[in-house]
């Protein structure tokens, strides 16, 4: 209770209030210390206001996790409680995870440490050492210098959880390290689940970079800032596509290397002033229309976005496997998923819905 209380952001009187009264802050203190226990109608209503099922306030967490050294991305000193109110919620969402992970007996191989290439973390005394850095990664993970189709999949294969959680709009993202009650901990990257698809890749890429690089006497995030650029735009692909030495360039080429790249033209644009593939003019011109046009500010919409409020796919794959393989109940599933019966039904019954496809970029005049 007092962890569900934490994730929606209420304080045992704000949880007293937000059911009307029926019992007294005291009251709900004892209930999360295991002091005593609440009536069915105080149950019922503070599962209500909580946003959870019954049956999570009444069942013994399946297993009991901690964060350790958590780190916010953000562009603004997030208050404590909120800082606190997102610790809880990414807690709640890791519970699920690794409840699933058991009942599909997969902990030992799901929760271990990350694939951490030899010499990582890698130190940082300048810059270009995270760009070297990300290099050292893409060729430990067989990666190439291709573009990356999907940054959470690809992260979640190297041991790497991926969650999306709703945090504040100063907040991007976060990195933790998640420790479970056998001693087992694994690197867990949270992104913000209401933003656009390119800007939840960034953040993956950003918080990989903390994981990856040992950030001493360096600005850590103009470092993983640099990291991130490196990781999703390899500078040997990049000049492929782009060219080494660039005065102009028009919109239609623009968001056609935004979609291959799976990145904002804003971070496009400075990776390659970063390469000096765009010189000083070309750089100022084109950040002078992106604000002109509103893109630098919240929301940050850009034509072409990828979809905002991309959820990583591997746990929700897993509740599916556990309920196909009978390893849980239809209420079960639909606990985990956090989802209603009937969407429930819609996942494991139909196929997903194929029918839209994406518009091509085109000149803007």
């Amino acid at each position: 209770m007092k962890l569900a209380r934490t994730a929606a952001g209420l304080s045992l009187r704000g949880l007293a209030g937000a059911i009307g009264g029926l019992v007294t802050a005291q009251a709900i203190g004892k209930y999360e210390r295991g002091e005593s226990l609440p009536r069915s109608e105080v149950l019922l209503a503070v599962a209500g206001a909580l946003h959870v099922p019954v049956s999570y306030l009444l069942g013994e967490p399946e297993q009991t996790l901690a964060l350790n050294a958590v780190a916010f991305r953000s562009k603004a000193i997030a208050g404590r409680r909120e800082q606190t109110r997102v610790e809880a919620q990414v807690l709640r969402l890791l519970e699920r995870y690794a409840a699933v992970e058991d009942l599909l007996r997969l902990p030992v191989a799901a929760w271990k440490e990350w694939d951490r290439p030899d010499g990582a973390p890698y130190p940082v005394s300048d810059i270009a050492d995270a760009e070297r850095g990300a290099r050292a990664l893409r060729v430990h993970w067989g990666l190439g210098s291709e573009p990356i189709p999907d940054a959470g999949e690809l992260l979640e294969g190297h041991g790497v959880k991926v969650v999306a959680a709703a945090l504040s709009d100063d907040v991007d993202g976060l990195l933790a390290h998640v420790e479970r009650a056998d001693g087992q901990t694994t690197p867990a990257i949270v992104v913000h689940d209401d933003a656009w698809g390119e800007r939840q890749r960034f953040t993956m890429a950003h918080e990989l970079g903390h994981l990856a690089l040992l950030l001493d006497g360096v600005d850590a995030e103009a470092a993983a800032h640099r990291f991130a650029g490196a990781f999703l735009m390899p500078a040997t692909a990049l000049r492929a596509e782009v060219g080494t030495r660039r005065t102009a360039i028009g919109w239609s080429e623009l968001f056609h290397l935004k979609r291959l790249f799976g990145v904002s033209v804003q971070a496009l644009t400075y990776r390659c002033r970063v390469l000096d593939i765009f010189g000083q003019p070309l750089y100022r011109r084109l950040y002078n229309e992106y604000q002109k046009r509103g893109w630098l500010d919240p929301p940050y919409e850009e034509p072409f976005a990828l979809p905002k409020g991309t959820k990583p796919r591997r746990f929700e794959r897993l509740c599916l496997r556990a309920l196909a393989e009978g390893a849980v109940s239809d209420a079960k599933a639909a606990e985990l998923l956090d989802v209603a019966p009937d969407e429930l039904h819609r996942l494991m019954a139909e196929p997903p819905d194929a029918s839209h496809s994406a518009s091509e970029p085109h000149e803007k005049k």
